[in-house]
């Protein structure tokens, strides 16, 4: 896929997914390249366009294939760059 029509796509919702744990940026490539930003409090963000439904669904299931609890996420609005919808996730993992 062509990484400028990626990220000037009109169609594709821009995301925003907050997880539990640090994931390296070499962990981009298996999440269709969206960008992931490692936080002091322990928590990665990974941000950026998802083409539609059924591939943010498979990203979610990916997450979760690997064991990465989901904290939140976020679409974004393409054109202002904030937050239109929210849904907040809560998770339990064993040993908490």
């Amino acid at each position: 896929m062509d990484d400028d029509r990626v990220t000037t796509d009109p169609d594709r919702a821009c995301y925003e997914i907050r997880v539990r744990g640090q994931l390296a940026t070499h962990w981009a490539a298996r999440f269709d390249g969206l960008t992931l930003t490692p936080l002091e409090d322990g928590t990665t963000v990974l941000r950026g366009p998802v083409a539609d439904q059924a591939a943010l669904h498979g990203l979610l299931r990916q997450l979760a294939d690997i064991g990465i609890p989901l904290l939140s996420l976020h679409r974004q609005d393409r054109s202002t760059d904030t937050t239109t919808d929210t849904t907040t996730a809560t998770t339990t993992t064993p040993g908490d």
